[in-house]
């Protein structure tokens, strides 16, 4: 039982006989003696195998130990795989989002400029001797004033942003 635990352990953990050896500070073939149970180490070589293996002494006199298998592997590699897919299909999902916000962005723009030039600023034949009026008239106007100045900066960007985010052939 202790022999097939240390080869077991060893093998899991990735270690020749040979690494064992050197970390231990015995010869490569006490190692090879232990493993074919032709002798065991002491009480106080079992505990510095427990250290190195980072393993339980009990486990190494007792407890049966399962050699990780090339199944676990093809387990794991299989969930990551989906993992990458999943994050795949959140990118692309993400980049049409934002791709078609940025088309209604342009949308919402031109429609926008469009109206204003239909109404062709009605404020400015407005009676501003009301100091309501007058706050009101300023106030389209300043937002006027913005928009005209901002939007072209922002069409220009949204238009660069939707030849970015298309989807690529």
């Amino acid at each position: 039982m202790l022999n097939e635990n240390i080869k077991a352990i060893r093998k899991s953990k990735g270690l020749s006989q040979e690494e064992l050896a050197i970390k231990l500070h015995v010869v490569r073939q006490t190692i090879s003696k232990w493993e074919q149970g032709l002798s065991v180490p002491d009480s106080d070589m079992l505990i510095s195998i427990s250290k190195e293996f980072e393993t339980p002494v009990s486990t190494l006199l007792g407890e049966t130990v399962v050699e990780s298998k090339v199944d676990d592997l093809k387990a794991i590699s299989e969930k990551l795989e989906i993992i990458n897919l999943q994050l795949a299909q959140r990118k692309t999902a993400r980049r049409k989002l934002l791709h078609w916000f940025l088309i209604s962005l342009c949308i919402v723009l031109v429609m926008i400029f469009a109206v204003l030039i239909i109404l062709s600023s009605p404020y400015l034949g407005w009676d501003y001797k009301a100091p309501e009026t007058a706050v009101m008239g300023v106030a389209f106007h300043a937002l006027e004033w913005l928009f005209v100045r901002l939007a072209p900066i922002v069409f220009i960007g949204a238009i660069v942003g939707v030849f970015l985010t298309r989807k690529k052939a």
